[in-house]
């Protein structure tokens, strides 16, 4: 690699000088082994990822944890929630101290040694090492009447500190990958125009839906119906595959030293807003000559080191500071929108194991009932494969948006903003909550009038409602629906809406206000679940959730859904016109002459 003319930047000597245009991969013409290794790395870590967290309930509501239903949806929420939270440490790290290149690295070790704990806590004898023995009010079996004779013990969480310690680990390395990995493929083909980098997000956003179709469909099968320790064994080795390919790959990589952080700056500003004065109010795009802040200083200033050449100024710092502030009230509507979102892999999940899962694959042994049989020889359906309804209409409905009907509405000029976007996205997701909460109404009926059945999922004996869970299809293409129209215009409208200085940031803080909403979501069910009055509180399930009410706590997130839809609209509306007055008031045309005469005095 040679040293390019951007201090401490570094670059493949080869391919400096590609062209700009042609083909696709023109456009990538001496970064294709780059660009195919960050891909590659990407498909491995989404495999990983998703083959970690789609099957996590089922894992601890196994007969190897024995955690509640509640407990175990709560840990998934919970995780989930922290791979996005801890986003910005990872992007503070590598913008401040390593670069990305070291952090990617860092985090692909964190990453694999967290992992490596699940295949251990699989094993009989690694469980016995890292928690102890499990306590006899563990192993107890699912309660099936509702005669009110079922024991009231609440189920304690066995070896709880060694997995939610291990979870916490697993998602610092998760979303360090997260905030890194996306722009340091960008870098790779930056220099090579906008379109180039368009083209490399196409494929970048592909990468993460094949990953998780792979792990879908091969990871989530083993865990169900061959082994947990085999199932968990697969994402570990997908880690350290990734890892070694993206090592392999780094004499083609582009790399780029730290440049610095603004967070310091901004928290500083905001404490100098709410405590000390306010902030000036800076109107306007002129430049104002001779004009001085007091106490202007620059950003580095601010955080305390020697101003760097190219350091933005305490205009600008304000300037920024004042569009973060104008933001956060959007952004902070989408918190209910992802705490409906990550039910999908957590209370979603929960209820379909409480449904009826037809066998698949059945050998000429098994009787041909409609009802499910005991027999060893054949494989159940995966629950996690529900997922792939969601995946499906993102993989099917995103090109077809992107080629087809945007560009038909745009050139009618009916296009709506990416604003009336997200508040639609909303709408699905409510709808998808409801449709939730309407099913398990339904579910609960069955189990009330004692028409259960009982299937083995696993190792495990569940007793499930006769409702096939096909039923859960709807809510699941509703939420697929939901994230075109809510995810991807939010991350469009934060990362446009921000000035370039500040892209990184404001995305940062998008995927912080993400893991919000799960953590929130899983705060919600913990308050659920307090002994006597709680709708999740059901201890004599057993891990089953017969005796819960999870239709309430789907109702309840819709409600709180809907609320927050309706403030969502008159925010964005409020915003959407304090923007147009701006825009008109930059066109005024002896603005900037007011402006520097205003100083002059």
């Amino acid at each position: 690699m040679a040293r390019d003319r951007g201090q401490g930047e570094l670059k493949p000597l080869l391919g400096r000088e590609a062209s700009l245009d042609g083909s696709l991969w023109s456009a990538f013409k001496g970064r294709k082994a780059a660009c195919a290794a960050v891909l590659l790395v990407e498909i491995l870590e989404r495999a990983a990822f998703f083959g970690i967290v789609s099957n996590l309930v089922l894992y601890l509501n196994s007969s190897n944890f024995n955690w509640g239903g509640s407990q175990a949806s709560r840990a998934a929420l919970l995780f989930l929630g922290a791979s996005y939270l801890l986003s910005p440490i990872g992007g503070w790290l590598a913008d401040v101290y390593l670069g990305r290149y070291w952090t990617i690295i860092l985090s692909f070790l964190l990453y694999l040694g967290a992992a490596c704990l699940l295949p251990v806590t699989a094993m009989k004898d690694g469980r016995l090492s890292l928690c102890g023995e499990m306590s006899s009010s563990h192993i107890n079996p699912s309660c099936k009447n509702h005669s009110g004779d079922c024991p009231q013990q609440t189920p304690s969480q066995y070896c709880a500190p060694t997995i939610y310690i291990g979870l916490l680990v697993l998602a610092l390395g998760v979303s360090s990958i997260k905030a890194n990995l996306t722009p340091f493929g960008a870098d790779q083909v930056t220099d090579r125009g906008r379109e180039a980098t368009r083209r490399f997000f196409n494929w970048f956003y592909w990468s993460i839906n094949i990953g998780a179709v792979i792990s879908l469909l091969v990871v989530a099968f083993v865990q169900q119906n061959i082994s947990f320790l085999i199932g968990y064994a697969i994402p570990a080795s997908c880690v350290a595959l990734a890892l070694f390919i993206f090592l392999l790959a780094s004499p083609t990589f582009v790399t780029k030293p730290p440049t610095g952080s603004q967070v310091s700056v901004l928290l500083q500003l905001a404490c100098q807003s709410s405590c000390c004065r306010r902030v000036p109010r800076i109107r306007g795009t002129c430049t104002r000559v001779g004009f001085h802040w007091p106490h202007a200083k620059s950003a580095s200033s601010l955080a305390g080191d020697k101003p760097q050449p190219g350091a933005s100024s305490y205009e600008e710092d304000v300037a920024n500071f004042q569009v973060m502030m104008k933001l956060l009230p959007v952004l902070l509507t989408f918190i209910p929108y992802w705490m409906v979102y990550f039910q999908m892999q957590s209370t979603y999940y929960l209820q379909g194991l409480h449904l009826f899962v037809p066998n698949i694959f059945q050998d000429s042994q098994t009787n041909g009932s409609v009802l499910p049989t005991n027999t060893t020889s054949s494989y159940t359906f995966p629950d996690a494969w529900l997922l792939l309804a969601n995946v499906v209409v993102l993989l099917a409905l995103v090109p077809l948006k992107d080629r087809v009907i945007d560009p038909f509405l745009m050139r009618r000029k009916l296009l709506p903003s990416a604003l009336k976007r997200i508040a639609l996205g909303m709408f699905f997701g409510f709808a998808s909550i409801i449709t939730a909460g309407v099913l398990e109404t339904e579910r609960l009926w069955y189990v009330t009038h004692n028409q259960t059945i009982s299937q083995r999922i696993g190792k495990d004996e569940y007793f499930a409602a006769p409702l096939p869970i096909w039923w859960q299809i709807p809510q699941y293409l509703l939420i697929g629906v939901s994230e075109i129209f809510a995810s991807i215009p939010g991350l469009e409208f934060a990362y446009s809406e921000a000035p370039k200085s500040m892209q990184g940031a404001i995305m940062g803080l998008f995927f912080f206000i993400s893991g919000v909403g799960s953590l929130l979501g899983s705060g919600l069910l913990t308050l659920l679940s307090v002994s006597s009055q709680g709708w999740m509180h059901c201890p004599e399930d057993y891990g089953n959730i017969n005796h819960c009410h999870m239709d309430y706590y789907f109702f309840l997130l819709a409600g709180i859904q809907m609320v927050t839809c309706v403030l969502f609209v008159w925010i964005s509306s409020r915003y959407e016109k304090q923007q147009q007055r701006e825009r008109e008031q930059e066109q005024e045309p002896d603005f900037c002459h007011l402006c520097v005469g205003h100083e002059e005095d």
